[in-house]
């Protein structure tokens, strides 16, 4: 038993180690949001990690060393991917009846939102906003002013954002009742070029016979000693324990000797 609560006090020791040198970057993620991270990551040379919750949903953690230097690749990836409303969530009621003013507002969030979502989906666009314009149905009104929608795309450099530019305008233009292709305007920006076109090794240093990361070298060497330390620490306490039991036991049996 003794053995066991050793064991079971070395393996906490460990993991509170672990977790110290370990800062957690986002949670409530999925799990193919998370994977993006951590492979965004793991391929830029950052250490990077997942973890299950008590709700199923991933954490991704990194070294703290690292923290700022993980935040700006995935700022730079579009990670995380951006949450949009969707049109249940829009029109869910909290009053019982709705003024046209505020249904029509809701509409037109939501379908800002829903293709926004859409866009923001195609590969090598990082992020996407849908701005809709609907015109107000005034019957009494001669000329009607046309429905129009305006798009904008933060895309990685090296997409050919030409050639996708008239598919996004059909694509906004069938999904808004009244809306026109002409009417569909798209402004792109290119996002800097950074290490994620062409990142950089990652160099690899062994520790008693393990290879690992650069950063995380002075991490296992500080659980490395820390493991020692605690391991030393409870041999001198079984030691010592082992020794005092035995003295007692010395002790105890001497005065049934000499009464013989």
């Amino acid at each position: 038993m003794r053995h066991i609560a050793i064991r079971w006090m070395i393996i906490a020791a460990a993991a509170i180690l672990l977790q110290a040198c370990k800062a957690e970057l986002y949670s409530n993620l999925g799990e193919r949001e998370a994977n993006m991270m951590v492979a965004t990551l793991l391929a830029n040379g950052i250490s990077a990690s997942r973890t299950v919750q008590k709700d199923g949903k991933l954490t991704v953690t990194v070294e703290k060393s690292q923290f700022a230097q993980a935040v700006n690749i995935l700022s730079e990836a579009g990670l995380p991917k951006e949450q949009f409303a969707t049109i249940g969530s829009v029109f869910k009621q909290e009053g019982l009846v709705a003024s046209p003013v505020q249904e029509r507002a809701q509409m037109i969030y939501a379908l800002s939102e829903e293709l926004s979502r859409t866009v923001s989906e195609i590969d090598g666009v990082l992020s996407a906003r849908v701005h809709v314009v609907l015109p107000g149905n005034d019957p009494l009104q001669r000329n009607a002013v046309p429905a129009s929608a305006s798009v904008f795309i933060r895309h990685e450099p090296n997409l050919d954002i030409n050639a996708l530019i008239p598919q996004i305008k059909t694509l906004v233009a069938n999904g808004i009742a009244g809306l026109t292709y002409e009417k569909v305007s798209v402004v792109p920006v290119a996002a800097p070029p950074s290490r994620l076109s062409a990142p950089a090794p990652a160099k690899l240093t062994p520790f008693l016979g393990v290879w690992m990361l650069d950063a995380s070298v002075s991490r296992a060497m500080w659980i490395f000693g820390g493991l020692v330390a605690i391991i030393l620490a409870l041999g001198g306490t079984l030691a010592f324990t082992f020794w005092r039991d035995r003295g007692r036991k010395t002790y105890q049996l001497e005065p049934i000797s000499s009464n013989k």
